[in-house]
């Protein structure tokens, strides 16, 4: 069992980390929860946590030194990346100024939802080398290695989720504070500052 003392300090550390400005994907959740509301928006943080799940999976099985050490495959995934992450930037910018109709195509918009928080994440290969930086620091190799990646992948994943889920409340709430005229001021704002981003 991971000692309490080191677990507090990981918490201490994913708090520090958390302690910033919102990143993409959390500008993403804002100008989603504004658009289609909360509920909705919550396939995009599903979406954004399945990622990290896969990449800090990958970190364990030693992704992150394969990236760390191919520069070759390190690039083509930033900048496939960057590309992605651009035209989201350009769709926000082009959107409409209205919240979409939750009614309509429920389903598309769902996976959709849940594949922009996906590959936004995704497309961030710096993630996989963070995990991989980050968890060795906690790990006691003297005792269990797999129960210690459990704890602290589900611990950054749960902090993760309620991080993004007051994101989106707090766009909800700028949203209802400014009426119509916020979901095109959102999505620009968000748009203009992923593209940037990405880079």
């Amino acid at each position: 069992m991971m000692p309490m003392e080191t677990y507090l300090i990981y918490l201490a550390a994913v708090a520090v980390f958390f302690a910033t400005p919102p990143d993409t994907s959390q500008l993403l959740i804002i100008s989603n929860s504004v658009r289609h509301g909360l509920r909705r928006s919550a396939y995009t943080i599903v979406g954004d946590l399945t990622a990290n799940s896969l990449q800090m999976t990958g970190a364990a099985f030693g992704l992150a030194a394969i990236i760390a050490t191919s520069a070759s495959a390190f690039i083509w995934i930033k900048w496939l990346g960057v590309a992605y992450l651009v035209w989201i930037g350009v769709q926000l910018i082009l959107s409409k100024d209205q919240p979409d109709d939750v009614a309509a195509n429920k389903s598309g918009q769902s996976f959709r939802l849940f594949r922009q928080g996906f590959v936004t994440s995704m497309a961030n290969p710096f993630a996989v080398v963070f995990f991989g930086a980050l968890f060795p620091q906690f790990i006691d190799p003297t005792i269990p290695v797999l129960p210690q990646l459990l704890i602290l992948g589900v611990t950054y994943l749960v902090i993760d989720g309620v991080i993004l889920l007051v994101w989106g409340w707090l766009g909800v709430r700028a949203a209802t504070a400014l009426k119509r005229f916020s979901f095109g001021i959102v999505n620009k704002v968000c748009g203009a500052r992923a593209m940037p981003e990405s880079g």
